[in-house]
């Protein structure tokens, strides 16, 4: 296997203080993070680190839940609930080793989905709190992306008004496996394997101390399952909200502003890698099913939030099972090399 490239480059980090009158400098400094990298850090985003350190709290209260009480909610069609070492990446056709929780504002996607007050007392309150909060953050944004594309300020808050039952938001709370230092990295073990986001931009929260999130870019078109060769490190700092451009709001921008590749490295080496367990959350801006979607050149035809989520799936889809294909050939050629050498002996 090929070593890992790295690059030392930092992406870029942007201050929403004072944004009613900074918002265009903030615009443009947003714009040019989204033209190249596509990934960005929040400072002064109005979300205390307490807060933030409080959600994680309660994200970790519901992990430690015995599994069969976390099953009691289970991951659904609708996008909500609890999974388990489930979601298999075209890029490794393998699981990550990770369990995740999923949760939408809609009564009707989070039917049956939350766990009752008593099994973990003020875990909904906590929650939906704490996701109005990375909401306003997530409105500002996405009025500066708005005024660098040409659309009137209210453009993309109104495509994700999450008080509309149409809303598709998600907040994710993750928790990715310890291993042990002292033992050797099972083969085809991956934490995250290499992806991009399908929604509009991603929010990530990471906890200070708990590495391994790294970003690749190498997308020209948002259709293209690609990746470049060369990633770069992203370690969490305090209070910082780590964003990333999505597949939508790349085909929104006509493939102006960039959707990475990106992962959450599986630890190999103790001297420079955390083994622990990690935990993050992730706030995906998604489109309400009904909204219209078209960039300002028309390079993609018009569709729906439905579509584009249901394209975005095909997607993932197909490539997965290339890459399942292109595994069962690398399988095949080596049990006939294995056969051959049994031949000989």
């Amino acid at each position: 296997m090929a070593e890992t490239k790295y690059s030392n480059r930092s992406i870029p980090k942007i201050s929403l203080r004072d944004f009613s009158s900074r918002i265009d400098t903030i615009t443009a400094e947003l714009v040019a993070a989204a033209e190249a990298d596509g990934f960005f850090a929040l400072v002064d985003h109005g979300i205390p680190e307490s807060v933030i350190a409080a959600q994680f709290a309660t994200a970790e209260r519901f992990f430690a839940l015995p599994d069969g009480v976390k099953a009691t909610v289970p991951f659904t069609h609708r996008n909500t609930g609890w999974e388990k070492a489930a979601q298999v990446r075209p890029s490794t056709g393998a699981a990550d080793q990770k369990e995740s929780y999923q949760m939408q504002y809609g009564a009707a996607a989070m039917a049956g989905a939350w766990l009752p007050d008593a099994a973990l007392p003020g875990f909904r309150d906590d929650c939906l709190a704490f996701m109005r909060r990375a909401q306003d953050v997530s409105e500002k944004l996405m009025v500066c992306f708005a005024r660098g594309l040409g659309f009137d300020d209210g453009f993309f808050v109104r495509a994700h008004d999450v008080s509309r039952p149409t809303a598709q938001t998600v907040l994710r709370l993750l928790h990715y496996f310890a291993l042990d230092p002292a033992a050797p990295t099972p083969d085809g073990y991956y934490r995250a394997g290499a992806h991009a986001d399908w929604d509009f931009v991603t929010l990530l929260f990471q906890r200070p101390g708990q590495s391994g999130l790294e970003i690749c870019p190498g997308r020209q078109a948002f259709t293209q399952f690609a990746l470049g060769d060369t990633w770069t490190k992203v370690d969490p700092a305090p209070g910082e909200i780590v964003c990333n451009i999505g597949d939508l709001l790349m085909s929104w921008s006509d493939d102006r502003f960039k959707s990475t590749f990106h992962r959450v490295k599986t630890p190999t080496d103790p001297a420079t890698d955390y083994y622990g367990p990690r935990y993050s959350m992730a706030y995906f801006n998604q489109p309400n099913t009904d909204c219209v979607i078209q960039g300002p050149l028309k390079k993609y035809p018009v569709v729906t939030g439905t579509q584009f989520t249901q394209a975005a799936m095909k997607r993932n889809y197909d490539a997965l099972e290339a890459t399942k294909k292109k595994n069962a050939l690398v399988d095949e050629a080596a049990r006939g090399e294995g056969d051959l050498v049994a031949a000989a002996s």
